[in-house]
């Protein structure tokens, strides 16, 4: 009876499972999630994505396998932030780390199969060949619907001409197409440059050229000027001047120093890296943006732990009435969003329009944020505006956890108010406060909104390779280098990395100053 007992439990178990509510509401769930997860199995099969893919297919496996089965319940828990880390935060990092050893960017973002399309593409000449034309939209995207040989063609930037279907056909134009509108000369005028700009290829092959138009009624079939010989990999203009590929750099270069663009991604090792501080351009920038983002950081840490000290102890002490009322009001400038109290302050410490300039200072024109040292000095000030509460709290808190039996201990030994401060208060103090002033540095370190929202970054160096000015930190230089001027996004991640490598020494060395401290304590 044991046995059959024992056989019969798992099907009641499943068949008890069948009947509850939540049952159905997982089996929906894990429905919609594997309906995304196959469509973005699919969609990167088609851009050929295969870590994308693995990835999805692996995920999906495991997710099905977790929650529809009983093994599993801490998983069931762990598995949705454990799929979270690996794309937001692995993934990232990787994805970053792989950057930075390559030349993408501006000029180098694609493949070299599409570095040689687009290059052919641009290289385009006017031919002798030419059709009546009709500026078709079909799906909401234009296209060029042309008659070759008696049949009727259509294509557009994306696709290139194949036959038409459902079209008909007068003389040697197109004059309706079934599910499409054909665009009338009042259509073309309206959409005017986005007709004159459209490219439509003749075919898969970049070498048999485009049709265009400059009309909006005759497209005429444009050639590339120069031809690409697979075998050799090379490239040669109608003057006869051999461009090869150098799969160094990624560009197609000629033997006279001429640079045909755009080129491809390829692997530069470290030299992203070396140029940050070999290259005369660069280096003496990079060197002023790490030394000032040093002094931001420590500076801003020091300044706001020394006022909220100041102020915890003060209003610490039971003498001061109404604390309960100060500490308040020393939290708002906390409270409120720092790129909001940002843009305040650069509202008031303008040159010309600023109240601190045209109230307080009786009409002066004080350039704080376009001078480089003032705006610096701007920077700090407004930091300890935004900082101070924080550190407020935490030493408050810190102060009240102090047994007052250390205190009392002191004043029997004879120790004086600031000998037991510093004998005392700061050490123990500092056990509880210490890893929170590591965090305040590294935070201090990439805070970015601060000086994006207040100075820009600026005022900018003039004649800088990439947008560069004398208030950015290494954060704001990385983004600068970036979405600014020329973007040149595997410099800008050597110098994420380089970053994350400072902010990881100092953290490491702090919290081993940290343990040092609770020994001895």
């Amino acid at each position: 009876m044991n046995k059959q007992a024992s056989v019969e439990t798992p099907p009641l178990s499943h068949a008890r499972d069948l009947t509850r509510p939540g049952f159905y509401v997982k089996l929906v769930l894990m429905a919609l999630v594997n309906a995304f997860g196959l469509y973005g199995i699919f969609a990167s099969w088609a851009q050929e994505q295969w870590g994308i893919l693995g990835f999805l297919v692996v995920t999906l496996i495991i997710a099905d396998y977790v929650y529809f089965s009983k093994r599993a319940i801490p998983a069931k828990y762990l598995f949705p932030g454990l799929v979270f880390l690996a794309v937001y935060q692995l993934y990232v990092m990787g994805m970053t780390g792989w950057v930075a050893f390559t030349n993408y960017g501006d000029g180098h973002n694609d493949t070299k199969k599409a570095a040689i399309t687009q290059i052919l593409a641009t290289s385009e000449v006017e031919g002798d060949v030419s059709y009546p034309l009709t500026v078709v939209e079909r799906d909401g995207e234009l296209g060029f619907a042309v008659v070759q040989d008696g049949q009727p063609l259509f294509g557009t930037a994306d696709e290139p001409l194949a036959p038409l279907d459902g079209a008909t056909v007068d003389g040697d134009k197109v004059t309706a197409v079934d599910g499409a509108t054909v665009l009338q000369l009042n259509d073309i005028v309206q959409r005017q440059d986005a007709v004159l700009q459209l490219r439509v290829p003749m075919s898969d092959e970049p070498e048999d050229g485009s049709l265009r138009t400059r009309n909006g009624s005759t497209a005429t079939q444009s050639l590339p000027a120069l031809h690409y010989d697979e075998a050799a990999d090379t490239l040669t203009n109608t003057e006869g001047v051999v461009y090869k590929a150098d799969d160094k750099v990624g560009n197609y270069v000629a033997e006279n120093g001429d640079v045909l663009k755009p080129g491809w991604r390829v692997g530069v090792g470290l030299d992203n890296f070396k140029y940050l501080f070999t290259d005369s351009r660069v280096s003496g920038y990079f060197l002023g943006s790490l030394g000032w983002t040093f002094a931001f950081a420590i500076l801003s840490v020091l300044t706001t732990f020394a006022l909220g000290l100041v102020l915890a102890v003060i209003f610490n002490d039971p003498r001061v009435k109404g604390r309960v009322v100060y500490r308040a009001l020393f939290i708002l400038p906390y409270a409120f969003p720092g790129f909001l109290a940002a843009l305040v302050w650069k509202g008031m410490l303008n040159r010309q329009f600023g109240f601190i300039n045209q109230t307080l200072l009786g009409g002066a024109e004080i350039g704080w944020l376009t001078d480089g040292n003032l705006a610096k000095l701007s920077i700090l000030m407004v930091n300890l505006w935004l900082g101070f509460p924080y550190m407020f709290l935490i030493c408050t808190g810190a102060l009240q956890a102090i047994p007052a039996e250390l205190t009392e201990a002191g004043i029997m030994d004879g120790a004086g108010p600031i000998k037991r401060f510093f004998n005392v208060t700061l050490p123990m103090l500092m056990v509880s406060v210490a890893p929170l002033l590591i965090a305040s540095f590294a935070f201090n370190f990439n805070n970015f909104s601060l000086i994006y929202m207040l100075t820009g970054g600026g005022p900018n160096y003039p004649g800088a390779p990439f947008t560069v000015g004398e208030t950015d930190i290494l954060i704001s230089m990385v983004y600068a280098i970036s979405f600014e001027s020329q973007k040149q996004y595997g410099l800008a991640s050597a110098l994420s990395i380089l970053i994350f490598v400072v902010v990881g020494i100092i953290s490491w060395l702090g919290f081993r100053q940290t343990r040092k401290l609770e020994e001895i304590m």
